[in-house]
């Protein structure tokens, strides 16, 4: 159990810090002028929590713990650039399909970002399960 908390909260850390830079100092401007009317002024604070409680979840058991488990940083590295690839893919780009007004280029640009967020927080997770744990 001490080892699961240890990964979901280490896990969980990272995204919503590496998140809240992301968001909020370096592409707020580059968000707003992309999807204009289409955001909030200030987001759900539920909704947004019952993504980052879901989201670090998956990344650790599809990526922290199969890293763990092999004993390597870069095994959860590899898995949690995978998910983040495939989740934010999957977001984006159903949004490219269903929303006229999404920007294709937003699209690339969140994807990259679902697979930089998600692979830090899978190594750091891994590192600090596999050291403290």
């Amino acid at each position: 159990m001490k080892k699961a908390l240890i990964a979901y909260v280490s896990t969980l850390l990272v995204i919503l810090v590496l998140d809240a830079l992301w968001l909020g100092v370096l592409m707020s401007p580059t968000y707003k002028q992309m999807l204009g009317s289409l955001m909030r002024d200030k987001p759900l604070l539920g909704p947004a929590a019952g993504f980052y409680l879901l989201y670090a979840l998956g990344v650790v058991v599809f990526a922290v713990w199969p890293g763990v488990n092999a004993g390597s940083v870069w095994r959860g590295l590899g898995l949690g650039a995978m998910l983040g690839l495939i989740a934010y893919g999957t977001y984006d780009l159903t949004n490219w399909a269903t929303i006229v007004a999404w920007p294709p280029l937003l699209v690339f640009i969140d994807m990259a970002w679902g697979v930089v967020v998600s692979a830090l927080a899978a190594a750091v997770g891994v590192w600090v399960t596999s050291r403290w744990a």
